[in-house]
């Protein structure tokens, strides 16, 4: 392992002001499963480590029915696991983070370094998405928020500019009547990457689906929404014909590549029978 310099800063003034100061060199340290396993394999040159893991408010995790969820950025994927509050309101990520590497990987990885990752095949990414959630950024501008949509600018890239921070997650309240699924198909059941990841919020109201988002996994440079076959759903009576059909258009809508763990065609084929499963699957839990 080459040599780094340490860094702890104890606010987030400071640790904006390192990173600002200290160039590409320099990286933030959370849970550390993937930097230090980068580090010791000599994947990444890092001079300095900048640990905010002293920095106070980032390990808050606050739900409730009426705000949603906000959780900070030293919360980790073990934690969201063992909330039964976010497995009754958020079953999509509560699935998703149970899908997310071994017990002792969950209980060290935070889940803003899983996003910030920017994988396109990150297990909690589809559900956030799909969930409209935001994510909270820190840097020598002050603080601000995006849609996490649109914070991704290709695999392992985001909006982040040097000397920003992700602080936390804000995830809006479920609505009544509403169905919150992630389906996920890999090689094998436990510690695999997905070669497929599908996420499906859904709303009824009055017999009739009044919205929906449809998140995908690992089929793009970035997680992708389907908005046609969102728009094919939405406002309709969900019939089995017709959820098929907004299934082949998600698999129009993809755009897979071929990889060691899969072909394109093959996880195109994939997406299809995933979104017709979590949207059949998300209706139920409306009714």
């Amino acid at each position: 392992m080459r040599r780094f310099e340490y860094h702890e800063p104890a606010s987030l003034a400071e640790a904006s002001e390192l990173l600002l100061c200290l160039g590409e060199g320099a990286f933030v340290f959370a849970g550390g499963t993937d930097l230090l396993v980068e580090i010791r394999e000599r994947l990444r040159r890092v001079h300095h480590i900048v640990n905010i893991k002293r920095i106070p408010g980032l390990d808050e995790l606050m739900i409730s029915a009426e705000g949603g969820i906000w959780f900070g950025a030293l919360v980790t994927a073990g934690r969201i696991e063992r909330s039964s509050e976010i497995a009754r309101l958020y079953p999509n990520l509560h699935d998703a983070v149970r899908n997310l590497g071994s017990i002792q990987v969950r209980n060290r990885a935070t889940v803003v370094g899983n996003i910030c990752r920017a994988s396109p095949s990150a297990d909690t990414i589809p559900p956030l998405v799909a969930d409209s959630a935001e994510i909270e950024i820190f840097g020598p501008g002050g603080t601000r928020r995006t849609a996490l949509a649109e914070f991704f600018t290709g695999p392992g890239r985001t909006t982040l500019s040097r000397g920003e921070i992700a602080t936390g997650i804000r995830v809006p309240p479920p609505a009544e009547g509403s169905g919150r699924v992630y389906l996920k198909h890999g090689r094998r059941k436990a510690m695999e990457l997905a070669t497929v990841g599908v996420a499906v919020s859904l709303n009824r109201s009055r017999g009739t689906c009044s919205d929906i988002s449809i998140a995908l996994g690992a089929v793009g440079p970035t997680v992708l929404r389907a908005p046609k076959a969102e728009a094919m759903l939405r406002g309709a009576v969900l019939s089995p014909e017709m959820i098929s059909a907004a299934a082949n258009q998600a698999m129009a809508e993809c755009t897979p590549i071929s990889n060691v763990r899969s072909s394109a065609d093959y996880r195109r084929a994939m997406v299809g029978v995933l979104t017709r499963r979590a949207v059949t699957r998300a209706l139920e839990a409306t009714a």
